[in-house]
């Protein structure tokens, strides 16, 4: 009993928070409850197409394509590679994320994967366009210049640091 109530701690606790939210202050449950309704809506929408997705990566390329591709001998190519694939998608982030552990499990480099989910997350095409419209050409520019050189740097340092980590964990 007491490993069920350990294992749900989370949806009781939100399930509990509802409850008194309902009795006490409904007004505020139902804008709570709307919420959840529509982010749980898009979730709905969007996940089973990334599942999907990733079912697909597993079967139809192999682990040797990921790891030539993106993997630790993939150089430049792989940086250019997991830039566009973040680039194009128009979805939110959080669906990249079973994508990245999918290539991450296949071998892909770490640094890849950082550079591919910072990519989806700020230099999304259709993002730019709408940067570029509201913000000016000169801006946009200046902002994809500095961010990408940033999720590149970032990518390179979290592969060091988790690197030695991991070296650091296995030796004691």
């Amino acid at each position: 009993m007491i490993k069920a109530l350990n294992r749900f701690r989370m949806p009781i606790i939100l399930a509990s928070i509802f409850i008194i939210l309902a009795i006490w202050f409904p007004a505020t449950f139902d804008k709570s409850f709307d919420v959840v309704k529509s982010y749980s809506t898009e979730i709905l929408l969007i996940m089973p197409p990334v599942f999907i997705l990733m079912g697909l990566i597993e079967v139809w390329i192999p682990k040797e394509k990921i790891k030539k591709f993106l993997g630790k001998k993939s150089g430049f190519k792989g940086v250019i590679l997991s830039f566009f694939m973040g680039t194009l998608p128009t979805g939110p982030l959080y669906a990249a994320f079973p994508l990245a552990s999918s290539l991450l499990n296949k071998g892909a480099r770490m640094s890849n994967i950082v550079i591919f989910l910072g990519s989806w997350a700020a230099l999304k095409i259709p993002q730019l366009l709408v940067e570029i419209k509201f913000l000016g050409i000169s801006f946009t520019f200046l902002r994809f210049v500095l961010t990408l050189t940033s999720i590149v740097i970032i990518g390179l340092f979290m592969e060091y640091i988790l690197k030695n980590e991991s070296r650091h964990v296995e030796t004691n």
